[in-house]
């Protein structure tokens, strides 16, 4: 193989891989995904999100990185081990990973401390899913 064989090659794969790409976030978007983004690192830098698409699958919520190429979804947190623990606006220097007009959840999932930014209307929604968990579901109010 020439070079110049190699260079179609290697930007075929590439074309691919982000074909792959948009074709899993346009399925994910279609299915009633929201742009979400997540961060495990709760700290005041600002750093450690990533953009992603929320999916609600009955009592969980799943949560895709837009890029990756897994099927499986990134993160899966249960509604009955969701607890909201602070609503916020983002600060400065997050605003750059985040859906434009999000606030920031920081919640308690189990043992795993996380924040979410999502826009208004997603915002409405997640908080709607969560509060219509069964009655015996004790719910701290994030408004």
């Amino acid at each position: 193989m020439d070079l110049t064989s190699l260079i179609a090659l290697g930007l075929l794969v590439i074309l691919l891989v982000l074909l792959a790409l948009a074709w899993r976030r346009v399925r994910v978007v279609r299915e009633g995904g929201i742009h979400v983004a997540l961060r495990t690192r709760v700290d005041g830098t600002g750093r450690g999100w990533k953009l992603g698409i929320g999916h609600y699958r009955g009592d969980s919520f799943e949560w895709y990185r837009v890029l990756g190429l897994n099927s499986k979804p990134d993160r899966v947190i249960a509604r009955n081990d969701l607890e909201i623990a602070e609503r916020r606006e983002p600060l400065l220097p997050e605003t750059y990973a985040m859906p434009a007009g999000a606030s920031v959840l920081r919640c308690h999932a189990g043992a795993l401390e996380v924040e979410l930014a999502m826009g208004t209307d997603a915002m409405t929604g997640f908080l709607s899913w969560l509060e219509s968990a069964p009655p015996s579901r004790n719910f701290p109010h994030a408004s």
